[in-house]
């Protein structure tokens, strides 16, 4: 249990002292930039879900 008390406060003092932060500027910029290439991934996923969906119901209806 120490050993992993140790590795906490560790952890907390390498954020302090060696992690260096964005500004907020750059960090409302990149969670724009996040959020709308994670909107296009999840439509260009849908789209080709829903094609694939599509030609497995219309092979599915010409084998009937």
């Amino acid at each position: 249990m120490a050993g992993f008390v140790n590795y906490v406060k560790e952890s907390f003092e390498e954020l302090k002292h060696n992690v260096t932060w964005p500004t907020m500027a750059e960090a409302q910029s990149l969670t724009i930039l996040v959020a709308v290439f994670s909107t296009l991934f999840s439509l260009a996923i849908w789209g080709v879900d829903t094609v694939f969906s599509k030609v497995i119901s219309f092979y599915f209806h010409l084998i009937n």
